[in-house]
């Protein structure tokens, strides 16, 4: 059985919910460990009774280190500030032997399995940005995204987590010091920090909108697999990252920061399938609770609505820049 654990409060619920479905449909054999990081986003978790699911409280998971510093951390940065936490709760409070952290915008269209078998003998399993090299970001937020990141109960693998859970709690905010920055830029050193540390190569982990301009998208077989452009090799896409997505006014979604050039066959084989899963979990909410909030206030378009020919563009297409109109991506 792989073991994962994620966070997310109401804001991000309905992105929670899809990728536990899409873990359904593609992971054999899998538990997730949810932290419901506020009351209403607990109670719809347990309200929905997810077979393949544990719904973990803040009262059950945060300790006086946490609760010390979290006053002086965002929303944000206390999320990130938990998330080696939750591991560590994980593997002690339940005795696993491994856990892999997922954040909770991620979507699977194959079983992760092969990344997991991929670390072999190793204690620690990490996953770089990979960044298309316009959108490198590597200096100020890292060479590894904490995305998709494994740990096994071992000496090695402890002694990783450990060690950076500790820096968390010492400092984790949304600003570059010192060569930190967040939970993330810890990360850049463990190859040789540490040992047992394996980076993961599976082309088809940690695709996401810093690097997908590096593949073509195609679907074999029910399969959505990606050719990288600079070899012609050809993978299954395991996991992409719906970095930034977001809801926004008009029943319109933002796919990703308008920087990220998104090209239709992405669109066609990673977004739409997302469109689509967001659709089934937001109806699987409101089956329990039609009050449940399960997204963030929705983003502002008067801007694109005050110059006639950005509205004219959006109304005649359904698009603009990275703004779709849910009817367009939900259509064939």
């Amino acid at each position: 059985m792989i073991n994962f654990c994620t966070l997310f409060n109401s804001a991000y619920l309905s992105r929670g919910l899809a990728m536990y479905q899409s873990l359904l449909r593609h992971c054999d054999d899998f538990h997730l460990y949810i932290f419901a990081f506020d009351e209403g986003c607990l109670q719809t978790l347990r309200d929905l009774k997810l077979e393949h699911a544990s719904i973990i409280s803040l009262e059950e998971f945060e300790d006086d280190a946490l609760l010390a510093v979290k006053p002086e951390r965002t929303a944000g940065e206390y999320c990130w500030t938990c998330t080696s936490s939750t591991i560590w709760y994980c593997i002690h409070e339940y005795g696993l032997e491994s856990c892999t952290y997922i954040d909770a915008d991620l979507l699977f269209f194959s079983n992760p399995k092969v990344l997991i078998d991929e670390m072999g003998t190793s204690s620690v399993l990490i996953t770089e940005h990979r960044y298309t090299p316009r959108y490198d970001q590597s200096d100020l937020s890292g060479i590894y995204c904490v995305q998709f990141i494994t740990f096994k109960r071992d000496e090695w693998g402890l002694a990783a987590l450990s060690w950076w859970r500790n820096a968390c709690l010492e400092w984790c905010f949304k600003r570059f010091e010192d060569g930190k920055f967040g939970d993330q830029k810890y990360l850049d050193d463990w190859t040789t920090r540490f040992e047992g540390v394996h980076e993961l190569n599976h082309p088809g982990g940690g695709v996401a909108p810093w690097n997908v301009q590096q593949y073509s998208f195609l679907k074999r077989d029910k399969r959505v697999m990606l050719r990288e452009i600079a070899s012609d090799n050809i993978a299954d896409v395991i996991f992409y990252h719906f970095h930034a997505f977001k809801y926004a006014q008009g029943n319109v979604f933002h796919l990703t920061e308008d920087q990220y050039d998104i090209a239709d066959d992405a669109v066609q084989f990673l977004y739409k399938p997302y469109a689509q899963a967001i659709l089934e979990a937001e109806n699987l909410i409101t089956s329990v609770s039609s009050q449940a909030i399960f997204h963030e206030p929705l983003f502002n378009l008067d801007w694109v609505n005050r110059v006639y020919g950005r509205k004219f563009s959006f109304m005649l297409t359904g698009r603009y820049k990275n703004y779709f109109r849910r009817r367009k991506l939900l259509s064939q």
